[in-house]
């Protein structure tokens, strides 16, 4: 993991989440609140566990190297106590959560540095236990959970009858010239 993979990773969350929130705007809240039998129930609970968790995190993340300008950024939004935790009433509140998110997780990417990626990172999870782990694949991890709920909501969204369209990293990736 290299602070570079860390911003190409966040370009693309705000990528795909814009896209994600683009097409759950076109259906109405009854759609969007429908439990469809996932994880997570509706398609409005899989964003906001998305969001859930990544606040989860960022405040973790806060604690690397004290870092005070990320504490200050993450003053609006809440400190989750659940995954479940609701972070907005409605699908417009929670995507001026999730635009805001995804503007300080670019900010904290672009200022990570090697040294940082390869210190120890301790935290205690949900459940109080105490960790301690490598921080690169730790934000590894992080991103990881979010492509892997994102996918969870584009396939609910696909079921309501709205694609997403491409989701690849891959479209992200600038090409070179030969």
């Amino acid at each position: 993991m290299t602070p570079e993979t860390v911003s190409l990773l966040a370009e693309y969350n705000r990528w795909m989440n814009q896209r994600l929130y683009d097409a759950a705007s076109t259906l109405p809240e009854l759609e969007l609140t429908r439990d469809r039998g996932a994880f997570f129930g509706s398609i409005l609970q899989t964003l906001n566990h998305i969001a859930a968790a990544d606040l989860i995190w960022l405040h973790r993340f806060a604690t690397v190297t004290p870092q005070p300008w990320l504490d200050a950024a993450l003053q609006p939004y809440p400190r989750p106590s659940s995954l479940r935790q609701q972070i907005a009433q409605d699908l417009a509140g929670l995507r001026i959560c999730r635009d805001g998110l995804d503007t300080v997780i670019i900010d904290w990417a672009s200022k990570l540095t090697d040294d940082q990626l390869s210190q120890k990172f301790s935290y205690a999870n949900m459940a109080g236990q105490k960790l301690s782990k490598p921080y690169g694949p730790v934000i590894m991890h992080f991103f990881n959970h979010q492509t892997h709920h994102r996918g969870q909501a584009s396939t609910l969204l696909f079921q309501a009858g709205v694609d997403v369209g491409v989701t690849d990293l891959h479209a992200l990736i600038p090409s070179e010239v030969a």
